[in-house]
């Protein structure tokens, strides 16, 4: 960690059929070598779809699954006279939703087969919407984690 100050949070744009900006840093993640009009049309395509199966409004639904996965506690390393611990540390907001966006598109890009990626992304949305899915059991597995290494909590300074 730098001993300099703090990085400056840089304003979002916010994307331009929702006005949201969660959605825009969800089209930065997925993104790939600078292709962002590809990346929004496979998000807004992946937002109709769950949009419709869930039966419920984009921006809503798309929330909703993102606060379903959204870890609240993770665990970071931290050595302490030759060991190192695994601390359980609480987890900004910012952080959380910036994980929970990361663990989702690795998830649907880990996927294997013949369906597109926006078809894969609306299925692990929907998923995550319905409190099931890869992307909830990895914040399952971190919470798990953290929970299991809550008597090293004292070295949180």
């Amino acid at each position: 960690m730098s001993r300099r100050r703090a990085a400056d949070i840089r304003v979002m744009v916010p994307d331009s059929k929702y006005n949201h900006t969660v959605i825009s840093r969800f089209i930065n993640y997925v993104m790939w070598c600078g292709q962002k009009s590809k990346a929004e049309s496979l998000v807004y395509d992946a937002l109709a779809k769950m949009s419709e199966e869930v039966k419920v409004g984009a921006v809503e639904a798309f929330e909703s699954a993102i606060s379903n996965v959204r870890p609240v506690v993770e665990v970071r390393s931290r050595r302490v006279g030759g060991a190192t611990y695994q601390v359980p540390i609480d987890v900004s907001a910012r952080r959380s939703v910036a994980l929970a966006l990361r663990w989702i598109v690795s998830v649907v890009r880990a996927k294997s087969g013949a369906k597109s990626f926006s078809e894969k992304l609306a299925s692990e949305l929907v998923d995550a919407y319905n409190g099931r899915g890869a992307a909830v059991k990895k914040k399952d597995d971190t919470h798990k984690m953290a929970e299991a290494n809550k008597a090293f909590a004292h070295y949180k300074w």
